[in-house]
């Protein structure tokens, strides 16, 4: 609070890190339903780089730019910032940069999945994201409570949510179910922000949102920020 009673505003930063204003402006919409009336969000995207980031060529054409943008938003008077790309690309290096703390969509949702579920399964887009994910759950040390599939479709594709888009990711959802035995999805791609409670009331279970993961963690983190 501040010397009048107060409650100060938290302020976070988003970071999309894909040049795609349309996932940006779904992360905006979906944190509006979720954070505390006290916070002040502010997604952001680079303005060159990928479209979306897919491969491992388009994520090393996304780290500079991405880079670039996170230098113009240092000593702004931000409380926490929120990486929203689920492979946490260059998580670390976003840390040292800002000197804030910094959460990753990856590192929230799992966390978050430990808490409701016995054994989970990451649902992504894109098949060649895999590997990436696959190898930061042995990092997390979820390898053996969580398996990962990907339903075929762009992240892009994801952002815009048809029809097609749906049915595959609705077949990914009831294949981790019922094959690898997952009592809780995480949605792991920026492009798929804001469908978990759609996707929960279907399949009555658990289903996390990882993004929205990493904020309401980063609105903690940023009341814990001020205080220290």
């Amino acid at each position: 609070m501040n010397m009048d009673g107060v409650p100060m505003a938290h302020r976070i930063l988003v970071i999309n890190p894909n040049n795609n204003p349309a996932v940006s402006e779904g992360i905006r919409r979906a944190a509006a339903r979720v954070i505390c009336a006290d916070t002040e969000l502010t997604v952001v995207n680079p303005l060159q780089g990928p479209l979306s980031i897919e491969s491992l060529e388009e994520r090393a054409q996304a780290i500079p730019p991405l880079l670039a943008l996170v230098d113009s938003y240092r000593d702004q008077g931000f409380d926490a910032c929120v990486l929203g790309c689920y492979d946490d690309i260059a998580l670390g290096e976003i840390r040292r940069r800002l000197k804030i703390p910094v959460v990753g969509a990856f590192e929230a949702s799992i966390a978050a999945a430990r808490t409701m579920s016995a054994r989970f399964c990451v649902v992504t887009t894109v098949h060649s994201a895999l590997p990436t994910i696959k190898s930061l759950l042995q990092t997390y040390g979820a390898q053996h409570i969580a398996s990962a599939l990907a339903a075929g479709i762009g992240v892009a594709d994801a952002a815009a949510g048809d029809e097609a888009t749906s049915d595959k990711l609705n077949k990914t959802i009831k294949a981790a179910i019922e094959q690898h035995g997952a009592d809780a999805i995480v949605l792991g791609s920026g492009g798929l922000i804001g469908r978990a409670p759609e996707l929960a009331k279907v399949f009555n279970l658990p289903v996390i949102d990882a993004v929205l993961s990493a904020i309401t963690q980063a609105e903690a983190l940023a009341k814990l920020h001020k205080q220290t």
